[in-house]
């Protein structure tokens, strides 16, 4: 492998790594990301490195502060609030879509998918928040799976993009609402093994909303350190 392939290799393996510190919260909102830090934490050149933040910089995950480098983007309620109403758009027509044209592999999927979540709540739900980072990843994958079959890809990175960011506002505030969430979870696989968009619409809505509701009432974003700036 020539070396500028193994640059780039290691570069898209570093970015990914970054993004994911900062969506789960290892990273923390408004932390000044340091370059010679990074380069130890990461074992990847100054250079890659400074590529890597630029890149996360157009995702909305890092600040560039011109002169004084990098820090990881700040929270605030108003954010999530944008978050969460692009979220519902996005999933909400994807959704439909995916109901339409959605078949028996499709089901499999969504219902697999529905399984390793609910089991994870289970666990989050006996109290045990060591494994809220997969608990999140199930969530994720539950509803990626729920719009997979919408046929578009581009609509599919988008929601992706869009998600992670609502996911790193449950992160910092671990926004776990117990068996409500566990029940929309369960009403949203029925709904969409019975293809009723209608009704799969009105419990996202909840759904979505709940999870702001209960992460705002956290109090987690109120303190001026943690507002995106």
């Amino acid at each position: 492998m020539r070396s500028e392939d193994i640059d780039k290799t290691v570069g898209e393996s570093t970015y990914r790594q970054i993004r994911t510190d900062i969506i789960f919260g290892r990273l923390a909102p408004g932390q000044k990301l340091r370059l010679e830090n990074l380069k130890a934490a990461y074992e990847t050149s100054v250079s890659t490195l400074r590529e890597i933040l630029n890149r996360l910089t157009s995702d909305g995950l890092v600040v560039a502060e011109g002169q004084r480098g990098f820090e990881v983007a700040g929270v605030s309620v108003a954010d999530l609030k944008e978050i969460a109403a692009l979220r519902l758009l996005l999933e909400e027509h994807a959704l439909e879509q995916s109901f339409e044209q959605g078949d028996v592999e499709w089901e499999a999927q969504l219902v697999s998918a529905h399984y390793k979540l609910a089991r994870m709540e289970a666990v989050m739900a006996s109290g045990d928040t060591s494994q809220a980072e997969d608990w999140k990843r199930y969530d994720w994958e539950f509803h990626q799976a729920l719009i997979a079959a919408c046929g578009s890809k581009l609509l599919m990175e988008t929601h992706s993009s869009v998600f992670d960011k609502y996911l790193r506002y449950q992160m910092v505030a671990l926004s776990y609402r117990g068996g409500v969430a566990e029940q929309e979870h369960k009403q949203l696989l029925e709904a969409a093994l019975k293809r009723d968009s209608k009704t799969a619409k009105l419990i996202l809505q909840r759904h979505i909303q709940g999870g702001v509701e209960h992460a705002l009432g956290k109090g987690l974003l109120s303190s001026p350190a943690r507002q995106a700036k």
